[in-house]
């Protein structure tokens, strides 16, 4: 395990390039292809890209919204207390990196934007406790733990095809989450993650006189200090000091948020990206009990968002790109043809684990590969429900290898994409073995 280890982390010291620098390369790549495979001319290609630059705005906005609400929920007092008291008891580098990775895995099952700051959290909190952990890997295996959001709660695709109206409910009709997320495979696939995934990681920590960087005590000085309810100038006593730091102002407005939360679904309301956006954030304000702490909280969540805010709108352009020319219908193709009625699923979730590199956010990558999985599962008879699933967990299986989705993790650990790569691709070729024979297997149940 140490020598596969270091091969990769090794390999991804010299070669792996910025986040930032992967999407412009994937961006001319993209452009090279459309024009290369699908003959588009180079103008077409060009305008393909400035006119979906900005098309997800919007998502982009959710996916902000979304991690930031997941930090503060993570760095809420009760949580943060619940952190701590798990670290107690964890005393040796091999349980820390265990225990990381669960709480990444858990996390990102319930919401995969809480679980991609929690377990960063975590990591960070036993890598200060814990004598001898090797900060990468472990920035690096509560990373891993993403991959269960395509399992979890929160899985893009399962939950959007389960929503009455949604876009392909003509040709597919409504997928109830009891077919995918909630169905028997799909359990004991989240149960073999959980368990696989965590023994892997801590597998791969250096040995005793291999190197090990650890994280300096020094950095976290300055933590847990909060500036809520710190006034130099004296003014405790004042009107608005009162009101910047009331209890009861949160306590009102986040019962009027959960009020609503509750009468929506009363309603028969739909779980979508807002709906969640909007209970998590109350729920954070309820969690953060003064409106100045949350809002201390909230620019602490930013910082882990700079990164998506300004790459998403690139791989909009991809996307918008790959539409046009008909590259993803080309991918998705090469892989279909092949298959059978059993083994869709198979090829359908290593097909998505290439396109995701060029779209990685679930609901667009659905609409990009999602009309040609469901002519396909027509055709061949097979299971609509097992051929989004497949869809959906080679979305999550490549998430493991996509820079895109780690920049919150590198964020929160100040650390740079190659020192952490190296470990989340062998995490994901364990993934990739468990994913792919759930989807040898499922369509023979």
């Amino acid at each position: 395990m140490s020598k596969i280890t270091a091969f990769f982390t090794e390999l991804m010291r010299k070669y792996l390039p910025d986040p930032f620098v992967f999407a412009i390369l994937l961006t001319l790549l993209t452009m090279v292809l459309a024009f290369a495979v699908e003959s588009r001319p180079v103008n077409l290609v060009v305008e393909d890209w400035g006119k979906g630059f900005w098309s997800l705005l919007a998502f982009t906005t959710q996916m902000a919204v979304i991690l930031v609400m997941g930090y503060v929920l993570a760095a809420a007092p009760l949580v943060n207390r619940f952190l701590d008291r798990i670290a107690s008891h964890v005393h040796t580098p091999r349980q820390a990196i265990i225990v990381a990775t669960i709480v990444g895995c858990v996390g990102s099952y319930l919401n995969w934007g809480f679980g991609l700051v929690i377990g960063g959290i975590m990591a960070r909190k036993l890598a200060l406790k814990v004598k001898g952990v090797h900060y990468p890997l472990i920035i690096a295996s509560a990373y891993t733990g993403f991959t269960m959001y395509s399992l979890g709660f929160s899985a893009t695709i399962p939950v959007l095809i389960s929503t009455k109206g949604h876009t392909f409910e003509s040709s597919m009709g409504l997928i109830p989450l009891t077919q995918t997320i909630f169905s028997a495979p799909m359990l004991l696939t989240s149960l073999a993650v959980l368990i696989a995934l965590p023994l892997l990681n801590a597998a791969m920590h250096p040995k005793a006189g291999e190197k090990i960087v650890e994280l300096d005590p020094a950095v976290a000085a300055d933590e847990g200090k909060s500036a809520a309810g710190h006034d130099l100038l004296g003014d405790q006593k004042t009107l608005a000091y009162r009101l910047n730091n009331s209890r009861v102002l949160n306590l009102l407005i986040g019962l009027c948020g959960m009020a609503y939360v509750v009468l929506h679904f009363v309603k028969g309301g739909n779980l979508d990206l807002n709906m969640i956006n909007f209970f998590i954030l109350f729920l954070g304000v309820l969690l953060l009990k003064t409106p100045m702490l949350y809002v201390e909280k909230v620019n602490e969540g930013v910082k882990t968002i700079g990164g998506i805010i300004l790459q998403f709108p690139f791989y909009a352009g991809i996307m918008a790109i790959m539409h046009g020319s008909g590259l993803v219908e080309s991918i998705a193709h090469i892989f279909v043809s092949i298959a059978s009625e059993h083994t869709l699923p198979l090829w359908g979730l290593v097909s998505s684990f290439v396109i995701n590199f060029f779209a990685p956010s679930g609901g667009g990558h659905w609409v990009l590969q999602g009309p040609f999985m469901i002519d396909a599962a027509k055709t061949l008879g097979a299971s609509q429900a097992q051929t989004a699933m497949s869809v959906m967990l080679g979305n999550g299986w490549n998430d493991l290898v996509q820079p895109f989705w780690i920049l919150p993790a590198l964020a929160l650990s100040k650390l740079k994409l190659k020192d952490i790569m190296g470990y989340t691709v062998v995490s994901m070729m364990l993934v990739g073995v468990i994913y792919a024979t759930t989807m040898l297997i499922w369509p023979h149940l």
